[in-house]
């Protein structure tokens, strides 16, 4: 795509690349708006690394252990970023805590498991969120499309959905409903960034 309204994007990740899927079957299947120009992963034997690499994507595996300072980490994430011509950054699973530099702030957005600001936070993640939610007996969920800043799950919200929790839920019941809310909000967060931003 070069269309004057795509994003042209970077991706950062953890994990398997569910989300990094989503995304390509999104713009493959729906036409969303966007060019995944590299996927940076936080180390090797990632299943997004395969993902990305399938899919004709660039890829690069850059570990925060191998950088002696936070800034130096910063810009070994996001000097490739700037070298691949992507000008937002979109953190699907990424678990490493990163500086933004001041040309991609307001240019960086996550998608976090919960109803931000409810159980955000150094920690807050993956399973350990649906579990905090049931435990303190909230009776509604979500996710959450932010901006990133320096702090976590802090800058400012996007776009949410919410959806229920039941009585009965585990973490994991409570997980796989997230996810799929999850599926539907990135996608129309990112229609909302390419049709509203001067990119």
């Amino acid at each position: 795509m070069s269309d004057a309204s795509t994003l042209k994007v970077a991706v950062f990740l953890s994990g398997g690349g569910r989300t990094l899927a989503n995304l390509i079957r999104h713009r493959d299947e729906h036409g969303l708006p966007i060019d995944f120009r590299l996927v940076i992963a936080s180390r090797d034997g990632l299943g997004g690394i395969k993902i990305a690499e399938d899919a004709g994507i660039e890829t690069c595996v850059v570990r925060k252990n191998d950088f002696e300072s936070d800034e130096a980490y910063r810009e070994a994430m996001f000097e490739p970023c700037r070298k691949a011509g992507a000008t937002h950054v979109i953190m699907a699973g990424f678990l490493k805590h990163v500086l933004i530099p001041t040309d991609f702030e307001q240019r960086v957005i996550n998608i976090h498991p919960s109803l931000l600001p409810a159980f955000g936070g150094k920690g807050m993640y993956g399973r350990n969120v649906h579990a905090a939610a049931i435990e303190r007996g909230v009776k509604i969920s979500g996710c959450t499309v932010h901006y990133v800043d320096n702090l976590y799950d802090n800058g400012p919200i996007i776009h949410q959905k919410a959806c229920p929790i039941l009585p009965t839920d585990t973490p994991d019941d409570l997980a796989s409903r997230v996810f799929k809310l999850e599926c539907e909000t990135l996608p129309e967060a990112i229609r909302m960034m390419a049709a509203s931003q001067d990119i």
